[in-house]
């Protein structure tokens, strides 16, 4: 593996409920990625399409194989010669569920991984917006770390940000640069974006890639934007201060890891323990 830095992009969006206005816009703004010098592009979570509606989105469900997303974004992958990341797009499952699923596409057009959103955004949050992804979702069950010529990334997606123990593992299993592109509401995304994203570099002595979803969608959800690049010391080196479409870059050196968990070496220091539970 290459110890060179690379240039890793954000590409913000504002996906509509249809696949083929998003596909528009996905091309236009990673060819602006590649301008920019990417080697790395990174999508949001739901680049395809963001539909509340069952019915609606079971209209404009494929599986792998027949889905007009995978197929562009492997184009593009090939068309710029470039590492691109759909951060995820939804993909007919078993048992007629849905798959929230990431691509990672390598420059000749290849499915390098694929992972499934694990952890399933159920909440009433109470601005009165209610959540039941499990309804639709099938929940994937096991974490990935894809292996690139300059670096391993662990694998994740918006609502995945609020369970530590995925990146650690992911840590553990050598990714030092760790994935969230996300859709995160805007009242969520106020409270908690920054810190959490801050926070899984920090106690990971990883880099945090993650691109978002933003602005006032067809299907009437509100998203925050603010797509961002943390680096293992918690410093956020490139952030969309907005939630308009956009792309913004970084360069990743992974050196800055190593001495990151160097510095503060807790993955080397943690200990099994166990909880002692005592009654009053």
């Amino acid at each position: 593996m290459s110890e060179a830095p690379f240039i890793a992009a954000i590409v913000q969006m504002r996906s509509t409920t249809d696949p083929a206005r998003n596909i528009a816009d996905l091309t236009d703004l990673v060819a602006q990625a590649a301008d920019q010098g990417a080697h790395y592009v990174q999508t949001p979570e739901m680049t395809g399409a963001l539909v509340q509606d069952r019915k609606a989105l079971g209209a404009i469900l494929y599986d792998e194989e027949g889905d007009p997303v995978v197929a562009a974004a492997a184009d593009l992958a090939v068309r710029h010669g470039l590492y691109l990341h759909i951060g995820s797009t939804a993909i007919a499952s078993v048992g007629g569920k849905v798959a929230n699923r990431s691509f990672l596409f390598a420059p000749d057009g290849r499915v390098l991984a694929r992972y499934d959103k694990i952890h399933m955004f159920d909440v009433d949050l109470d601005n009165g917006e209610s959540w039941r992804e499990s309804r639709t979702y099938q929940a994937g069950s096991r974490a990935v770390v894809a292996s690139l010529p300059f670096a391993r990334l662990g694998l994740a997606i918006c609502y995945d940000v609020r369970f530590p123990a995925l990146f650690r593992a992911e840590a553990e299993a050598g990714a030092c640069v760790l994935t969230v592109p996300a859709a995160f509401t805007r009242q969520t995304g106020e409270a908690h974006w920054h810190v959490l994203l801050r926070a899984r570099a920090i106690e990971n002595g990883a880099f945090v890639i993650a691109a978002a979803q933003g602005g006032t969608h067809e299907d009437g959800r509100q998203t925050f934007g603010h797509s961002m690049i943390v680096d293992p010391w918690g410093k956020i080196l490139a952030e969309i201060p907005h939630d308009e479409p956009a792309v913004a870059t970084a360069e990743i050196d992974v050196e800055a890891s190593r001495m990151a968990r160097g510095k503060i070496p807790n993955l080397n220091n943690q200990r099994v323990f166990y909880v002692e539970k005592t009654d009053v």
